[in-house]
């Protein structure tokens, strides 16, 4: 299950307050500021703190590799990522 197009238009990060990386394929939606990762349940973001998992170096490059080959959405209504 997706996220609602206009639900990703207003995601931000509940830490820094930026714009996320939503992979909708991993249901995750992914801060590469804070390498902070948060799961998408059911199609609900959980956005909760202390339920981030970090993300390793690996899997960071592994993610924005994917994300700049057009396979992420910005959220905060940035069209791609």
């Amino acid at each position: 299950m997706t996220l609602d197009p206009l639900l990703i238009d207003v995601l931000a990060c509940p830490e820094d307050k930026g714009p996320l990386l939503y992979f909708a394929d991993e249901d995750r939606l992914y801060n590469p500021r804070l390498q902070r990762s948060y799961e998408v349940r059911d199609g609900i973001p959980v956005m909760l703190i202390d339920e981030a998992t970090a993300v390793d170096g690996a899997e960071h490059a592994r993610l924005m590799a994917k994300a700049e080959a057009g396979g992420a959405r910005s959220t905060g209504g940035a069209a791609g990522a």
